[in-house]
């Protein structure tokens, strides 16, 4: 078998032996040695391993083991080289017993590192020269029992994660696809110091602090500061202390600043790099501009920088807290909500990332005056008005307007109160006073009004009139703010307020005359006493109804009681489907066709030319249960009846009788049937039903009468008058019936009925030789066979030709 030099890997396997489960496999691989596991064999006493190489004539190495040995080297072998590994079982003869083997690559030769160093304090950078034959390199890092490495495919490698100052131990080794060689021989590389933890600031427009914190390992920190855009000087400064502060740099510029630590070595550890601003310088020149009808003040700072925000800061008195500002760049900034009647004063605070510049001058803004207060107005002589205030702070002079609800207006101006203007009555007057300055005019004050006396409602109706209310309307009048009804029955008086041309007047008595009166009403000028009054009257009372009567089945008459005057009445009853009605001008009236079984609510209304009463409280009517509509009676046994009916509308238990000169039978029950027990056979009974309500209220129904059945008969026998008859004996009740017999049979079924009033019947050919059953019934007037009567047993048997015997089995009950 052919094998290409360039394998790397073990490829085949071959076994010679009579022993086909030997076997050979690669335990480990390193760049001259080559570990093989086998699998023992029986009777050996030695395995021999040979690696030979598969295309060059370099020498084979050679090893012997004992019989209880199953992993073996070989070494001193070539690195990156296929080799045929054999292992051959012996015998204490020397004898092959079984042998097999496999191709296996050697791992590369083991690099020799150059150099390892540090450049970041988190790692170390390793380079070697690079074997023949390896595909990557594993370049490993330890300190103690910390472990890192990294894999590459070339030099250089660098371990990454480590901790900073700290020294470790470097080596590499090389791969192929046989395995890992050994490590290299070691070198030790230090990683160089961390960064310092930074600080800085710009504590004013032309200097930059810096601070830091101390190193560990550390003797020297170099220090590095230049503009961000690489214009201007560079300072560079060394030193053992913790901080440095550098000065003469230009304002609202971004300075890059770098830190380092040095070690006693003399080698630089990582550096730190920071971008500062310093703080801005502050403009000498502010524009301001006064809105005084919106009360705000716009700024705007001339030669401002756009990497710079400016804050305006507005004072007031004595205090040393800003009472408003506003924050702009470029474009301006506006202060809204100022107060009126003060004088403030204004300084600008220029700020960056880096912090605040203050002005060094400051600047006045006066505002506009305050409204002027204590606005008052009167009416000394009637058609005229006197408008009054108090001076305020800042003012120059005073404009007082006045504005009649009619859209008229007229103003006076002066330096002192007050003003005077005419007034017409029933009209509405607002009056406002203005003060100014040379900022302009102050807000809009206290905006007063003033009302002259109303007139009265020229006049006014009743729009609704009810038993406990009238509804007056009427048409609306200058100057009138509110109106006031009143009604007056001589002995209480009710009062309506309300701003609308409309009040009711509710809780008065009904059936009563009022006198109403409607007053105009102004909040500052009161009510016009002088409005005209007019009479009134509810509408009737309620009803209400005293007594309910029944005359007869379907028929009730409702009597109410009520003291209005010319009423005319009207009774509903309603009932779950319709309505009932009669109407009366007395104290009574007749309802008549009500159906049974029925609930009903009874009320009344009253009326009169004013109009209708309010409903009087309602009052139950229940009438009577329904009689049902259908009734049966069944005989069901001799002494027991059954009675059903259809349901009862109303009904909600029934009391069933049947009744005769011989005795009653009775039964109260809710459902829509009943067993009757004791019934006499062969009697006429009378028959009738009560339907009971739920409330106690019945209906006696009657019905048609009932008759019982004939009594069964007693004594009941049977004799055999020849080979193919028999008869039928019995004794007769005291009651006259017609009977029948009934013989039933495996053999056969027959039947026979007497002639007459005969107590026996006879059957003919009817074979012996049969347990027969007998039943004697008497026949209904309807011709009916009674079912219930007892049964008896007889066995007919046979001897021979001759007649039998007739033998009684018992008797047995039908039901």
């Amino acid at each position: 078998m052919e094998r290409s030099p360039n394998d790397r890997a073990a490829t085949a396997e071959m076994t010679t032996s009579l022993d086909t489960d030997f076997s050979v496999s690669t335990y480990d691989v390193t760049s001259r040695s080559i570990y093989v596991k086998w699998t023992k064999v029986a009777g050996a006493t030695s395995y021999g391993i040979t690696a030979s190489p598969f295309t060059s004539a370099a020498q084979s190495a050679f090893a012997v083991f004992n019989p209880g040995t199953i992993i073996g080297t070989v070494n001193t072998l070539l690195p990156n080289t296929n080799y045929t590994v054999m292992v051959e079982a012996m015998d204490q003869d020397g004898n092959t017993l079984a042998q097999a083997q496999t191709l296996q690559l050697t791992a590369p030769e083991v690099p020799v590192i150059e150099q390892a160093y540090s450049k970041l304090s988190n790692s170390i950078t390793v380079e070697w020269a690079e074997v023949s034959g390896a595909t990557g390199y594993q370049v490993i890092a330890q300190d103690g029992q910390s472990f890192f490495d990294s894999f590459v495919t070339s030099s250089p490698g660098t371990v990454t994660g480590l901790q900073a100052a700290t020294s470790y131990k470097i080596t590499v080794r090389s791969i192929n696809s046989a395995g890992k060689s050994q490590p290299s021989p070691p070198k030790w590389a230090t990683t160089v110091l961390e960064a310092p933890s930074v600080t800085v600031d710009s504590p004013t427009s032309d200097s930059i602090s810096v601070s830091w914190t101390s190193v560990p390992s550390s003797v020297l920190y170099s220090v590095s500061v230049m503009r961000s855009d690489g214009s201007g000087t560079r300072w560079n400064q060394n030193t053992t202390a913790l901080s440095l502060n550098f000065t003469s740099l230009d304002p609202g510029s971004t300075y890059t600043i770098k830190v380092h630590a040095w070690d006693a070595n003399g080698i630089p550890g990582d550096d730190i790099t920071y971008n500062q601003i310093t703080r801005p310088s502050a403009p000498s020149d502010v524009q301001i501009t006064f809105n005084s009808g919106a009360l705000e003040a716009t700024f705007y700072v001339s030669g401002a920088d756009a990497t710079t925000n400016y804050t305006m800061l507005l004072y007031s008195g004595a205090t040393s807290e800003a009472s408003a500002n506003c924050t702009m760049s470029v474009s301006p900034c506006t202060i809204s909500s100022l107060h009126c009647g003060i004088e403030y004063n204004v300084s600008l605070l220029a700020t960056n990332e880096a912090g605040s510049t203050p002005s060094a001058k400051t600047w006045s803004l006066m505002s506009v005056p305050c409204a002027p207060s204590g606005i008052s107005v009167v009416e000394e002589n009637p058609g005229n008005l006197t408008v009054s205030w108090a001076s305020g702070t800042l003012s120059e002079y005073y404009v007082v307007f006045v504005k009649s609800d009619d859209g008229f207006e007229v103003h006076c101006n002066t330096t002192q109160s007050p003003c005077y203007f005419p007034a017409e009555c029933g009209f509405i007057y607002f009056m406002s006073v203005f003060a100014y300055n040379k900022a302009g005019q102050s807000p809009l004050g206290e905006l007063l009004n003033y009302t002259t006396a109303p007139c009265c409602p020229s006049d006014f109706s009743t729009a609704y009139v009810s038993s406990d209310t009238l509804e007056i309307v009427w048409s609306a009048v200058r100057g009138a703010e509110m109106y006031e009804t009143k009604a007056d029955d001589g002995t209480n008086v009710i009062l309506c307020n309300d701003t609308a041309t409309v009040c009711a007047l509710s809780g008065l008595q009904c059936n009563t005359q009022y006198n109403v009166t409607v007053f105009s009403y102004s909040e500052n000028r009161g009510s016009n006493t002088s409005c005209s009054s007019k009479y009134m009257k509810t509408g009737p009372c309620s009803p209400e109804i005293t007594n309910i009567t029944n005359i007869d089945a379907s028929s009730y008459m409702i009597r109410w009681d009520s003291s209005n005057y010319n009423a005319v009445y009207a009774v509903t009853v309603r009932g779950q489907n319709r309505l009932w009605n009669c109407t009366s001008s007395g104290s009574s009236c007749i309802l008549e066709s009500l159906p049974c079984g029925s609930m009903f609510m009874v009320s009344a209304v009253a009326y009169t030319s004013e109009g209708m009463s309010l409903p009087g409280y309602s009052v139950p009517l229940e009438t009577a249960p329904c009689c049902p509509t259908n009734l049966s009676v069944v005989q069901v046994t001799q002494s027991v009846t059954n009675v059903s009916w259809s349901a009862a509308t109303g009904a909600k238990t029934y009391t069933t009788v049947l009744e005769s000169p011989k005795g009653q039978a009775k039964c109260h029950t809710q459902e829509e049937h009943c067993l009757l027990g004791c019934i006499t056979c062969g009697t006429s009974y009378s028959v009738s039903l009560e339907a009971v309500s739920e409330t106690g209220l019945g209906t006696q129904c009657t019905y048609h009468g009932y008759s019982s059945s004939a009594c069964c008969p007693s004594g009941v026998k049977l004799y055999r008058l020849s080979n193919t008859g028999i008869r039928v004996s019995w004794r007769t009740s005291a009651t006259t019936a017609n009977y029948t017999v009934n013989i039933y049979g495996t053999k056969g079924n027959f039947t026979c009925s007497p002639n007459g009033s005969l107590s026996y019947c006879d059957v003919t050919e009817i074979p012996c030789g049969d347990v027969y059953t007998v039943v004697v019934s008497p026949v209904s007037d309807e011709h009916n066979q009674i079912s219930f009567c007892p049964q008896k047993i007889y066995s007919v048997t046979c001897s021979g030709s001759s007649l039998g015997m007739v033998i009684y089995r018992g008797k047995r009950s039908i039901t």
